[in-house]
């Protein structure tokens, strides 16, 4: 595999130079955003929460690496892209199952395994409609999964990973539209995934931070 081969992926690229995808790149701001304001809510918790903090750094760090896939857009800057976005999602998950269902570590760490290799199956079966954005079908139907399990413990949270669920789903969408809209749509629509995934990654740090012992959401 060549780490350096040139890839264009996205209506917005027109060419091989590093600014050939502008809209695309500085929109990768919204992950910084949510990383700063998850920040400024982590540091009101009465005590401090390391591993709230790291997935935190993991929102900062996706936005870093897409910058880097869209504006030079080789296949190691797609490595620094997609990775950080599965440690979020496995990370996340594992910290839904103990944190708001209440799972011991060893069950929900089962659980994250299981997740991890059914993954694949489930973006196989829905490629033909979900097309280059069928990886993030699984998350989807794990963010409902979880939000109805959680509405008897923690009716709130459950309740709000439904709606970022929702938002989710429209932010997959906006992905997947970005190919066949291209012909109509030069600009495309990836870049409204990245605007509308910082809003959903910074919802999904808030109700983790929502559920710590102390918080008020004052500073």
């Amino acid at each position: 595999m060549d780490l350096t081969e040139a890839l264009d992926h996205y209506c917005e690229r027109l060419g091989p130079d590093f600014w050939a995808e502008p809209v695309n790149a500085l929109s990768n701001l919204a992950f910084i955003l949510a990383a700063f304001a998850g920040f400024v809510l982590w540091r009101r918790l009465p005590q401090r929460d390391w591993p709230i903090f790291g997935l935190i750094l993991v929102v900062l760090v996706t936005g870093i690496g897409s910058f880097l896939f869209h504006t030079f857009a080789t296949r190691w800057t797609m490595l620094a892209d997609v990775i950080p976005i599965a440690i979020f999602i496995h990370a996340y998950l594992l910290a839904a199952l103990i944190r708001i269902l209440g799972l011991r570590w060893w069950l929900a760490l089962a659980a994250t395994v299981l997740f991890l290799l059914v993954s694949p199956y489930i973006g196989g079966a829905v490629q033909g409609v979900a097309g280059s954005s069928s990886g993030y079908v699984p998350a989807l139907i794990a963010l409902f999964v979880v939000g109805l399990m959680a509405l008897q413990r923690h009716r709130r949270a459950g309740l709000s990973l439904c709606a970022i669920g929702v938002l989710f789903a429209l932010s997959v969408t906006l992905r997947t539209l970005d190919a066949p809209l291209c012909a109509s749509l030069p600009l495309g629509t990836h870049f409204l995934w990245h605007i509308f995934n910082g809003a959903v990654l910074f919802a999904l740090l808030w109700v983790l931070i929502s559920l710590r012992q102390g918080y008020t959401g004052k500073s």
